[in-house]
């Protein structure tokens, strides 16, 4: 995840296009789009190309792709400007504002994670029950949902203390 979030560049880049009040959104669809590529095992490089060259040409395809169904998407076709100001629209249909706001926080209070905090975190996302997590790297299953735990908890205190600072 790090590697990927490394990349921010080019993904920020290919979203140029997109409209500034949108740009984090759908910054944050590419990063959950490729990490549950990586989980499901899509990502597999051109073994002729260096590492990093290889996961910016797939990381600037997802934008890409991501970028496109953001323009394609009814809300962007059918936006109806309206006079009034934004603490007043009516009939906004979706996810709140509210909602949007507090899960592009709660990203970035996971990036600034320790690596093994934000895999044990993101391993909650994945299909397989935190017994089969655990088998697979070798782990007592209560050792995961003590590690689960103490991530938990560090992405708590994160938020706290960077919400206290805003």
């Amino acid at each position: 995840m790090q590697a990927i979030l490394a990349e921010r560049g080019i993904v920020r880049a290919t979203l140029r296009g997109v409209p500034a009040r949108d740009r984090d959104d759908v910054e944050a669809e590419v990063f959950l789009a490729a990490w549950r590529s990586v989980r499901r095992g899509k990502y597999r490089p051109d073994p002729k190309q260096k590492p990093r060259d290889a996961l910016r040409v797939w990381l600037h395809g997802i934008a890409w792709r991501q970028a496109a169904k953001y323009f394609d998407s009814a809300y962007v076709r059918r936006v109806v400007l309206d006079t009034q100001p934004i603490g007043r629209l009516r009939g906004i249909v979706g996810v709140s504002l509210d909602a949007q706001v507090e899960a592009r926080d709660l990203l970035r209070a996971i990036g600034r994670l320790k690596p093994e905090h934000q895999a044990i975190l993101l391993a909650v996302d994945s299909p397989e029950s935190m017994v089969e997590y655990a088998r697979r790297r070798g782990m007592n299953p209560n050792s995961a949902a003590t590690r689960l735990k103490i991530a938990r908890e560090a992405l708590f205190l994160s938020l706290r203390r960077w919400r206290r600072c805003r």
